[in-house]
């Protein structure tokens, strides 16, 4: 990074060189100096916005929390796997952000049913879920 300030610095001296030639050295130190804090800052800044959006304590998954996501992804499919086809991509794409509309589109749906599907298949996906969960599987 040190690098990258000092050429920054001679770029700078280059584009838009000091009114004055009397103290090149000064003006090459001061510019540096500044250049240098404002990395500091905007990395300090950096590091604040990276902390807030991560999850506090939390740095990686152990290999134990990977293998619980892991089941706990396949237990979904599973369940997805056991609803009819018109359930699985109703609950499928409205989870994925697509509007009712889209899914309208996609199913050959009135538009007025998909929020009435979409209702029935969570409470089936939920159902068979609990089920699964029950049973053990």
């Amino acid at each position: 990074m040190a690098e990258d300030v000092a050429q920054e610095v001679f770029l700078k001296f280059y584009s838009s060189p000091p009114r004055e030639f009397q103290n090149i050295g000064g003006w090459l130190s001061r510019v540096a100096t500044n250049l240098a804090y404002n990395y500091l800052r905007s990395e300090k800044s950096r590091q604040r916005r990276e902390e807030k959006t991560s999850l506090p304590g939390r740095v990686a998954d152990s290999s134990e929390e990977q293998a619980l996501k892991n089941e706990e992804v396949r237990s979904v499919r599973l369940v997805l796997d056991d609803l009819p086809e018109r359930d699985q991509l109703c609950l499928l794409m409205k989870h994925s952000g697509f509007t009712y509309e889209d899914i309208a589109a996609a199913t050959g749906l009135k538009k007025s049913s998909v929020g009435t599907i979409i209702a029935r298949a969570q409470a089936r996906f939920k159902k068979v879920y609990l089920e699964q969960k029950g049973s053990g599987a």
